[in-house]
């Protein structure tokens, strides 16, 4: 984060840069849905180390964050790089300028790709109106203050609406996916716990506007040609059950960060047992 950022000390939405929310600019650190997320699936030991040391970006984020540029307008420039691989020194000349620069560097088929799935979503009925600049603004950051455990939480939205009193708020959040299809999207949702963040950005809503009642959507575009949309709203029970496990995550990062211990697996003797298909198999081969 630059010297000139100011620190954020009070609850509120602002335009950030997304290097600086992710350096997290809340005074004395705030938490995020990766990070609830993250504290149901793993010990807190681990999620702490992660918080320190992020790893890098797989193929498949730099063209999801290429996607998102171009569906938003706004963020890094993706640079198109003349080159089927990373293997010749040319290439990797050229993607070192384009990282000078900021720009994110894509080989040749990266960047059509990117290009023809962010085409897709702006050309959807639906998708591409509520990415429209002129209904919202994207890429903005929440940032409030739990009222039970009083850690400071924040969220950066993808698609903002702009505050209308004769409209229901819609929060939009745009993802890449390999399959579009219900039952696959539930699977992915349930893997990756998206239904916690749609849960964590809709109780930042409120909190920053209370009484208000949003509604949050995810844009889920397939990686694939021809690069299907669809608009996907979760359901009161997935959105019950992803509130209840952030409360939990709240609550243990709030004890992680007062007592400064993290803990990671039990120091005691545990019992394991195998999973329901190790047993399948035996019953298979009798």
């Amino acid at each position: 984060m630059g010297a000139a950022v100011k620190r954020i000390t009070r609850a509120g939405i602002y335009s950030i840069p997304a290097e600086d929310y992710h350096a997290d600019p809340v005074k004395g650190g705030s938490m995020t849905s990766t990070t609830a997320r993250r504290l149901v699936q793993a010990p807190p030991a681990r999620v702490r180390y992660e918080l320190a040391h992020p790893p890098q970006s797989s193929d498949a984020q730099i063209i999801g964050q290429a996607v998102h540029t171009l569906v938003l307008h706004v963020g890094p420039t993706p640079e198109r790089i003349d080159a089927p691989d990373w293997r010749t020194k040319a290439a990797r000349q050229a993607r070192d300028e384009a990282l000078k620069f900021g720009k994110v560097p894509l080989l040749a088929h990266q960047y059509d790709r990117a290009y023809a799935m962010a085409d897709a979503v702006c050309k959807h009925p639906v998708a591409g109106r509520l990415v429209d600049p002129a209904r919202g603004r994207p890429e903005q950051t929440m940032v409030w203050q739990d009222p039970e455990t009083e850690v400071w939480c924040r969220a950066m939205v993808d698609h903002l609406p702009h505050q209308r009193d004769d409209q229901r708020p819609i929060l939009v959040d745009l993802k890449t996916t390999v399959a579009g299809d219900s039952k696959a999207l539930a699977k992915t949702i349930a893997q990756h716990g998206y239904h916690q963040q749609a849960a964590w950005y809709l109780a930042g809503y409120r909190a920053l506007h209370p009484g208000s009642d949003p509604a949050f959507l995810f844009v889920f575009v397939e990686k694939d040609p021809p690069h299907l949309v669809r608009v996907v709203e979760l359901d009161e029970q997935a959105l019950d059950l992803g509130a209840e496990l952030n409360r939990r995550a709240l609550w243990t990062y709030a004890e992680c960060t007062a007592t400064g211990r993290w803990p990671g697996h039990s120091p005691e003797i545990e019992l394991v047992s195998l999973p329901p298909w190790a047993w399948s198999r035996l019953e298979e081969a009798v």
